[in-house]
């Protein structure tokens, strides 16, 4: 398992060792001591799912605190452009964001930490997207930022006129008119 920084604290994509032959493939998808081991200490307690068709975008999506969730995320099938965005006040990277794609093929993990928003748009037919949380989810503490916002300026790699938003998402505000709990330690 190899563990890669992004360039916005705390934010990092792992790739776990496959071990491919002829049967298939096998690899570690989750390792705790591994975790630990790289300083990645956080004790997951909920397992999420989700299938979405090309051009979903979902986000951008966080818990406020004191339910503020850690996010494990990967794909099980399909490929999506998965999104994070800083949102922690003090952060020397606070407004930036890291786009990578995730994929069944590339078996890549990305860890989303709290104080970040998430979001992600499916670039496949289909898709279905796993992650680990280390809290429950608390739907009084929801909150997010529009997928189009202006000032993050975020290329969700879909066709133009081909996405595919929830009216919930439509009404979620501009970053600049978020007020964030989040503090950067």
């Amino acid at each position: 398992m190899t563990i890669r920084e992004t360039g916005l604290p705390g934010l990092k994509i792992i790739v776990p060792k496959v071990f491919e032959d002829d049967r298939g493939y096998f690899f570690e998808s989750y390792n705790q001591k591994k975790f630990q081991e790289n300083d990645i200490q956080f004790t997951f307690i909920q397992d999420n799912e989700s299938k979405s068709n090309y051009g979903v975008i979902r986000g951008l999506h966080f818990q406020k605190n004191p339910h503020a969730q850690t996010k494990l995320v990967r794909v099980l099938q399909g490929s999506i452009y998965d999104v994070a965005v800083d949102i922690r006040k003090g952060s020397p990277t606070y407004g930036q964001w890291y786009g990578a794609e995730l994929s069944e093929s590339n078996k890549k993990q990305f860890l989303i930490p709290k104080g970040f928003a998430h979001g992600f748009s499916v670039l496949s037919e289909t898709a279905i997207v796993f992650y680990k949380c280390d809290h429950f989810y608390a739907p009084e503490t929801e909150g997010g930022i529009i997928y189009n916002d202006p000032t993050l300026n975020i290329n969700w790699k879909i066709e133009k006129g081909k996405e595919i938003i929830s009216q919930k998402d439509i009404k979620l505000p501009k970053f600049q008119d978020y007020k964030t709990d989040f503090v950067f330690e």
